[in-house]
């Protein structure tokens, strides 16, 4: 579980530094323990359907993220 909520992080520290809106103001709060959780998963799920499969580094990323967000606190 540990090394799973370490990869979350990892993962929202990349969408907090993506410069978009969509992700990571929501992902930046969350770091820094303000933010809400469902709000963090519609973000995810929001930017997935938008960007989700145009071939970006963070494609497969917001799908683990996904994952991830169910398995942790």
């Amino acid at each position: 579980m540990e090394a799973d909520k370490m990869e979350f992080n990892e993962i929202l520290r990349k969408f907090a530094e993506s410069g978009w809106d969509v992700i990571d103001e929501p992902s930046r709060a969350w770091l820094e323990g303000k933010g809400d959780k469902e709000e963090l998963v519609a973000a995810i799920m929001q930017a997935d359907s938008e960007c989700g499969s145009c071939g970006c580094e963070f494609d497969p990323l917001y799908k683990r993220a996904l994952v991830l967000a169910q398995e942790i606190d």
